[in-house]
C-alpha cells in the first residue's frame, strides 16, 4: 500500500516537472508570433456645452470627435452631453489633432481643430443663437478688406457702388443709336 501512495506521488511529480518544462517553452516566443505593441498614451477630454447668452448648460447636445491625422479608420465617435452640459471622453491619442463638432438644435454648429498636447484637456464651448442670414444686397457697414475701408474713410469719399448697379453720377446709357443727321 505504502508503495502504491509513492508510486502515485512520483507520477505527480513528474507529470508537475514536465507541465512546467512545456509552459515554460511555450512562454519563450522570441521567434514565433505576434509582437506586443502597447496602445498611445491616452488623453482625458472634458467638454462642457452652455448657452452663450446666459452661461446655462445644454443637455443632449451632439458632441463629436473626428480624428485628423491618424491613419486607417477615418471614423468619429460621437457623445450626448448630461444635463450639466458635459461630456467625457478618454481615448484619444496624445499628440494627434482633433476636429471637435458639436451639433445643437436651436444653436448655431461649432467646429474646430484641437492639438492634443496634454493628459488632461478641458473646453468650455458657447452655442451662440443663429443669426440673420448673410446678404450681399445689404450693408453691413464695414467691408472685409481692412485696406479699403481705411482708404475711404481717409479721403471722405463715398463708397462704391456695386458693380451690377450704376451709380447715380454717370449718365445712363442713350437707348437709341446715333445717327448721322
Amino acid at each position: 500500500m505504502l508503495f502504491r501512495h509513492s508510486f502515485r506521488l512520483l507520477t505527480v511529480a513528474v507529470t508537475l516537472v514536465s507541465a512546467s518544462g512545456i509552459s515554460l517553452s511555450a512562454q519563450d516566443s522570441g521567434h514565433r508570433g505576434r509582437k506586443y505593441k502597447p496602445p498611445p498614451p491616452t488623453a482625458k477630454i472634458a467638454v462642457t456645452v452652455v448657452r452663450d447668452s446666459d452661461s446655462k448648460p445644454i443637455e443632449n447636445a451632439a458632441v463629436i470627435f473626428h480624428t485628423v491625422d491618424i491613419e486607417g479608420d477615418k471614423g468619429n465617435m460621437e457623445l450626448k452631453t448630461n444635463e450639466d452640459g458635459k461630456s467625457l471622453i478618454d481615448i484619444l491619442p496624445i499628440g494627434s489633432t482633433m476636429r471637435l463638432q458639436i451639433i445643437a438644435k436651436g444653436f448655431q454648429t461649432y467646429g474646430e481643430d484641437y492639438k492634443i498636447d496634454k493628459a488632461e484637456m478641458a473646453f468650455d464651448i458657447r452655442m451662440k443663437r443663429p443669426g440673420e442670414q448673410y446678404s450681399i444686397y445689404k450693408d453691413h457697414g464695414q467691408s472685409s478688406d481692412p485696406k479699403k475701408d481705411d482708404k475711404n474713410d481717409d479721403s471722405g469719399s463715398q463708397k462704391d457702388a456695386p458693380k451690377d448697379k450704376p451709380s447715380d453720377s454717370t449718365p445712363p446709357p442713350s437707348s437709341s443709336p446715333s445717327q448721322p443727321q
